[in-house]
């Protein structure tokens, strides 16, 4: 979200949420009640509203978070009584893990999984930005779509696209796919994210994960 931390925005969060809040009659009451909970997060961690910077939208830290977002989900891990989703990565990691469990986040279970597609031409491939478990394994199956998979058949699932340099391929997603789009809506950004994991995943164990 923000270049692992270094890029976490220069604008006056106060400024913008409430520029956002009273001149954008679009999402007016949205950022109204943004603008109220920056103003309680602020008194409840001591901060002086006014060097409080982040997006243009009022979003904050090395997460991104909304100010809703920041009092309901941050998580103060090394106990200084502070949560700094800025420089304190304890709290940072700490956070976002708490954000994926309070969206199902289930230990241990898939994500994703590689797939080969030979559909019925009325077969639809999910929507890429708006992530929906519309499917099941034997329904993907049913309509040409072999997963490599060991879940049981009734396992929600949606089929999304993952371009390669050599052509089309796709995968399969599951519950825990689902909740890294929760996040971030992007198929692609959660696509990534488990990627990475794997990556990282290998090269602390030295072995494929």
């Amino acid at each position: 979200e923000t270049y692992y931390g270094r890029i976490t925005g220069h604008y006056r969060v106060i400024d913008s949420l409430a520029t956002l809040a009273f001149d954008y009659p679009p999402r007016g009451e949205y950022f109204r009640a943004e603008l109220e909970q920056f103003l309680l997060l602020v008194r409840e961690e001591n901060i002086d509203p006014l060097t409080v910077t982040g997006s243009y939208t009022g979003a904050m830290g090395a997460l991104q978070f909304m100010p809703s977002n920041y009092r309901r989900y941050a998580v103060d891990a090394n106990t200084d009584k502070h949560r700094d989703l800025w420089t304190d990565w304890d709290d940072v990691i700490a956070s976002v893990a708490n954000y994926l469990h309070e969206h199902g986040w289930e230990a241990g279970a898939p994500v994703l999984a590689e797939a080969k597609l030979d559909p019925d031409p009325s077969f639809q491939i999910g929507n890429a930005h708006r992530i929906e478990l519309n499917q099941t394994i034997e329904s993907l199956n049913a309509h040409g779509v072999k997963v490599e998979t060991d879940v049981p058949p009734d396992t929600a699932a949606v089929l999304v696209s993952a371009e390669q340099r050599d052509g089309p391929a796709y995968r399969v997603g599951f519950k825990n796919f689902y909740v890294i789009t929760r996040y971030n809506g992007s198929a692609r950004y959660a696509m990534a994210v488990y990627d990475l994991a794997q990556a990282i995943t290998q090269r602390v164990h030295g072995t494929e994960p």
